[in-house]
């Protein structure tokens, strides 16, 4: 089986999203899988396009990965910092809704894409906590991965006295050698739109199949927080260990290839979306 990559840009009020779609040859059913990516990540780092192009092929199902808004990346890497420095949680949720209303017409912006009317959704690192949120709210999610998810915003609030004193910090990027200025936006989210960015709370919502992969050597996200959102989602989870896995499996950027802790990976998510996408469809037709 192949699959055809289509590239889409969708504009929105206030967001200028660019991705991209793997199609493959035939389609299982009337579904799509969604990626997102994390803090300081974005549509084509590292594993990102051959995730995506895996969980097309492996689900003969559409899948899509794109940039969030405030990924600060629009032609070249974070060459748009003030994007990135004024990114929220409650704008990730929109931009995520606009690509999910989109897959839903069949239309990404000016591109021609299958029409769906379920999703599967997977996160990585902060790109999990939001797609446990928008899952939580949207009956159409019917299967959920997160990758080294964070299980709280709160995280955030190490940089509150930095920011009450007037202050801006600074979020070092080793790879660009950039310094990322981080706006107080994200804090202000936080405290107006608290309950709605409970992530415990939606993890324990969700009545999917649900799937929680973090690498127990992880040097951003503890492995707690893989137990944690496992525990909040209950029966409805399935955690995975990767022995030895980083923050991003062994994966760098630029990609240099898969290991054995990644496809491991992968396979939970492929499990996780077969069995939740699939079920859907067979309880439609008895």
């Amino acid at each position: 089986m192949n699959a055809e990559t289509r590239p889409f840009r969708l504009v929105v009020p206030g967001a200028d999203l660019r991705g991209d779609i793997w199609i493959p040859d035939e389609i299982a059913t009337d579904a799509a899988i969604v990626v997102c990516h994390g803090f300081k990540g974005f549509k084509d780092w590292g594993f990102f396009p051959y995730l995506t192009e895996q969980l097309a092929l492996r689900t003969s199902l559409p899948a899509v990965c794109f940039s969030f808004e405030g990924s600060g990346v629009r032609e070249r890497d974070f060459d748009d910092l003030t994007a990135f420095s004024t990114n929220t949680f409650t704008r990730e949720l929109f931009d995520l809704e606009a690509v999910l209303d989109g897959l839903c017409v069949g239309r990404l912006g000016e591109t021609d894409v299958p029409a769906v009317t379920r999703f599967g959704l997977l996160g990585h690192s902060r790109g999990g906590a939001t797609v446990i949120l928008k899952a939580a709210t949207r009956r159409q999610v019917e299967a959920v991965s997160t990758w080294a998810a964070i299980s709280s915003v709160d995280r955030y609030q190490a940089f509150r006295s930095a920011w009450d004193r007037g202050e801006t910090p600074v979020i070092p990027n080793m790879r660009t050698g950039q310094d990322m200025p981080l706006e107080r936006n994200v804090l202000d989210d936080m405290l107006a739109n608290g309950p709605r960015l409970d992530v415990l709370a939606a993890a324990a919502a969700l009545e999917v199949p649900t799937a929680i992969v973090h690498g127990d050597e992880d040097e951003s996200v503890p492995f707690a927080d893989a137990e944690a959102l496992a525990g909040a989602a209950a029966d409805f989870a399935t955690l995975t260990k990767i022995e030895g896995g980083s923050h991003g499996f062994g994966a760098v950027h630029p990609f240099a290839g898969s290991n054995p802790g990644f496809e491991r990976a992968i396979e939970a998510s492929v499990e996780a979306f077969r069995k939740g996408l699939t079920r859907a469809d067979e309880e439609r037709t008895t």
